[in-house]
């Protein structure tokens, strides 16, 4: 029965795709035939990986975590292709292109973050859970409250993050096929909810490391081949661009302007990343907390090398696609002047690859950016369905007393209104940068979900109290100030003036979760802290040394 539905929605997709061609070609006729071709080869193959993955899911271990069989290598592989997502390739070349210098601060921003998941959360994060990071912040703690505070703060920033991905697939697809921007959406949408409900784990982590590979391998190419024009001289790289945009480009100040605002991005950006739920997830899949570093260690060297790459392919396609009028959006430049290109900035990299491959490499390159969405949707729907299914229905409303069949059919409704709730999200940000947009989901993660995790494991002092009313806040502070600022208020619901006057809320959220925690933990005499503090040695043992650790024994 599995079987005939998997294979009815796959002729389903395939003929959304077709008729999306075909509708496409009657809105422009210039569409990339090699490019839609492999475009859809790569969707089928995707989905042959999935109803591959599906035959071997049989447990909610096997849903959650691929069985914990996933290598140290091919889990940081996977994490890679989790990390590298939409707002990184499409949306930070995009900045560069946009604003030069300063779209370096997410480029770096980005990646710093890894050396505190690397030394002080991947191994106690392994040892202490199971199958999300609420396994962890409530070992010691009341169950019901801490798990219902992880689940908020998990599902908040994977819709967040859902909204970039989306922006992006909606954007490449448009662009493609002709389509309208609302029915990409829902094309993407409609995948999303395919890959995840019928592969779980196992097919996510698959199309994550084909997916980190592919990706890898286009923008070096790209790179390359934008300073093989410049005989490999940054220096005539970046006077060709300032020639073009202006001396301005190389100073900071054009993406932020203020210490305030510049402080607060680097905060989400540093505590954020050791707090995305899709991310803490996959550390479960390996078998141990040794598995677990070698993971962060390959990780952060494929991430670090990508980052540097989407540096020089933002500045590449300054010099190669800014100004260039095959790429450039004459209608309206007629109307707002400038030079917009086609899909708006977020295409920036899709325009360059065109520039130095032709059409060949224009295919190769949406078919990849469009497998990086897939691969980080599929994660962070994963992570958000587990909050769902395991934190709130198994742990919080059945107590523990649930089968773990039970638990993943809740676990695939949560994936379908999860993609519905993306579907709309995403049609409503269509005009934010996506690197932005991901710089929010972030502050939401740093506040939120890290400073509970972090104390869990490293502060005796935390009680249920502190860590409740604490995370509360923070989640809060940071949802509260995402919609008073500049944004939201302004962009998205029309107001004149933003409430708050600061872009991104993540220094005062996170300074508001963690005051909040240390004053309600260091407040509370009740016999529940008392206990509480009590547990925390043997946790403490166990997280560093993995005594007690589910698959300790096998290692």
């Amino acid at each position: 029965m599995m079987s005939r539905i998997f294979l009815f929605l796959i002729l389903g997709t395939v003929g959304v795709f077709a008729a999306g061609a075909i509708e496409g070609e009657a809105i422009k006729k210039d569409l990339n035939v090699p490019a839609i071709v492999m475009f859809v080869i790569f969707v089928g193959a995707t989905l042959g990986i999935t109803y591959w993955a599906a035959k071997r899911t049989k447990s909610a271990k096997d849903f959650y975590t691929a069985g914990g069989g996933i290598t140290g290598f091919q889990n940081g592989m996977a994490i890679a292709g989790d990390y590298m997502s939409a707002a990184s390739f499409l949306g930070i070349s995009g900045l560069v292109y946009l604003n030069g210098y300063d779209g370096l601060i997410y480029s770096i921003g980005f990646l710093v973050g890894w050396p505190i998941i690397l030394f002080m959360i991947a191994e106690p994060l392994r040892n202490l859970g199971k199958y999300t990071f609420a396994d962890v912040a409530s070992y010691r703690l009341r169950q019901t409250p801490i798990r219902i505070l992880a689940a908020s703060g998990s599902i908040a920033t994977v819709i967040l993050y859902l909204i970039a991905q989306m922006v992006g697939s909606g954007k490449l697809i448009q662009l493609l096929f002709g389509l309208q921007y609302e029915v990409a959406v829902i094309i993407v949408g409609v995948l999303m909810i395919l890959y995840v409900t019928f592969g779980g784990m196992l097919a996510t982590t698959w199309v994550q490391i084909i997916k980190a590979f592919l990706l890898l391998s286009g923008a070096t190419f790209m790179a390359v081949a934008v300073m093989a024009h410049y005989n490999f001289n940054f220096g005539e790289l970046f006077a060709h661009a300032t020639e073009l945009k202006g001396i301005e480009i190389m100073s900071p100040g054009g993406l932020v302007s203020d210490p305030v605002s510049a402080i607060s991005l680097a905060v989400a950006l540093i505590f954020g990343v050791a707090g995305l739920p899709h991310i803490l997830m996959r550390f479960f899949t390996v078998s141990d907390a040794k598995e677990a570093r070698k993971s962060v260690f390959y990780a952060t060297g494929f991430i670090g090398y990508f980052y540097i790459l989407t540096f020089i392919i933002g500045f590449g396609a300054i010099v190669m696609v800014f100004q260039n009028p095959q790429y450039l959006d004459l209608a309206k430049q007629a109307i707002d002047g400038g030079y917009p290109i086609f899909g708006g900035n977020n295409m920036a990299a899709i325009h360059l690859s065109h520039a130095v491959g032709g059409d060949f490499f224009l295919g190769f390159i949406s078919a990849v950016a469009f497998a990086t969405i897939l691969a980080v949707v599929s994660g962070l729907t994963l992570a958000g369905a587990s909050a769902i299914s395991h934190d709130l229905y198994a742990s919080v409303i059945k107590k523990g007393q649930v089968d773990s069949i039970t638990e993943m059919k809740v676990s695939k409704v949560a994936t379908v209104v999860l993609g519905i709730v993306a579907i709309i999200m995403g049609i409503l940000f269509e005009q934010q940068n996506i690197a932005f947009v991901v710089g929010l989901a972030f502050a939401i993660a740093a506040s939120a979900n890290f400073p509970i995790l972090f104390l869990s494991m490293y502060w005796r002092g935390l009680t249920t109290r502190g860590a409740v009313i604490g995370g509360s806040l923070g989640l809060a502070t940071a949802v509260i100030l995402v919609i008073l600022g500049p944004i939201v208020w302004v962009d998205i619901l029309g107001n004149a003036t933003a409430i708050f006057p600061y872009k991104y809320p993540a220094l005062f959220s996170v300074i508001v979760a963690f005051l909040g925690t240390y004053i309600f933990s260091v407040t509370d005499n009740s016999q529940g802290a008392k206990d509480e503090a009590e547990a925390f040695e043997a946790q403490y043992i166990r997280a560093q040394t993995g005594i007690g650790a589910e698959g300790a024994s096998e290692h």
